[in-house]
């Protein structure tokens, strides 16, 4: 599939640092590209859910690595799916950022003065009527986990310069609810990530190669 130029060489983005991730975070969100069917908006007047999640990225020896769920079998939304700790916005909550670092506490035990927070990805709607804000977080280890075993079968990590390839990202479609759905999938070691979170890390690896 075709892609757009990328702006910023290997060199520039790599090796990746604390510092050049929050600085691409903090750049103005991508123009949408025409090929890319899998983002939409939800309609004026749909029932919509706010929600946030965390992309937590976890330094270890020179390498940074993304923390990902595997969601139980049983649950009404998106189970089985690989995903990243987070959930909906609850009332009590501040902020985005707030909803993240709880919800994240509740799946997998991880302390939110453990997680540095380093800006935001751009809001991701999907067609269930979620609207995701993906608060990115920096962990330095040790870390401790302690995963909820009703909503997390499994923790892993995966290597953040194997998301940072758009080459990889593989464009899909589907019938759901009698309507056409197109999704991203990005596979890594026999894993299938697809939807909303292999949406959600496009989109990052379009802001740090911006």
């Amino acid at each position: 599939m075709a892609h757009r130029q990328q702006t910023r060489t290997r060199d520039e983005l790599f090796p990746l640092t604390r510092e050049r991730i929050a600085e691409g975070l903090a750049r103005p969100a991508p123009a949408p590209d025409p090929l890319d069917l899998h983002v939409i908006a939800l309609k004026e007047g749909a029932r919509v859910t706010d929600a946030a999640v965390l992309v937590p990225l976890v330094s270890r020896a020179g390498r940074v690595q993304v923390l990902f769920t595997q969601r139980t079998p049983h649950l009404d939304d998106h189970a089985g799916q690989i995903s990243f700790p987070g959930g909906r916005v609850e009332t009590g909550d501040a902020s985005r950022e707030e909803t993240a670092l709880r919800e994240t506490e509740e799946e997998v035990g991880l302390a939110r003065d453990a997680i540095a927070l380093l800006g935001r990805l751009p809001v991701y709607e999907i067609p269930s009527g979620f609207r995701i804000t993906p608060v990115v977080g920096w962990i330095e280890p040790p870390i401790s986990l302690k995963p909820d075993p009703f909503e997390v079968a499994e923790v892993f990590e995966a290597p953040l310069e194997h998301f940072l390839d758009a080459a990889r990202y593989q464009r899909r479609e589907y019938r759901f609810r009698g309507r056409h759905r197109h999704y991203l999938a990005i596979p890594f070691e026999g894993r299938y990530i697809w939807g909303a979170t292999a949406g959600m890390l496009y989109n990052l690896c379009r802001l740090l190669h911006g």
